[in-house]
């Protein structure tokens, strides 16, 4: 079933397209706002100085601070893991020695 539609405005109709490319142009000038980072994500480059060290507590927390993520693990040498990825977790492989060998995300 139709339904009649109202008549229109031809005047409303001709300054909303007389507007338009004026419009257009003003927001295609318009410079992007800088998004903050989004939290959780994980930068495992920021925190690289901490290879080497030993995962105390402290370390690991100082650790995932710097990678700007939202959790931290650290996995023992030839522990066995879950292959799940989750964007937001700072990973810290130990060596046999039990310090930070490398430091990943997922």
């Amino acid at each position: 079933m139709l339904i009649p539609s109202q008549p229109r405005n031809s005047a409303m109709q001709m300054r909303s397209l007389v507007l338009l490319p004026a419009l257009l142009s003003l927001a295609a000038c318009a410079t992007p706002a800088a998004a903050p980072p989004a939290s959780g994500q994980c930068n495992a480059d920021a925190a690289s100085a901490y290879v080497g060290k030993t995962p105390d507590a402290a370390t690991v927390e100082a650790a995932r601070k710097a990678a700007g993520a939202e959790r931290a693990r650290t996995l023992k040498h030839g522990q066995v893991v879950t292959m799940e990825y989750l964007e937001g977790r700072l990973n810290l492989y130990l060596d046999a020695s039990g310090k930070i060998e490398r430091i990943g995300c997922g």
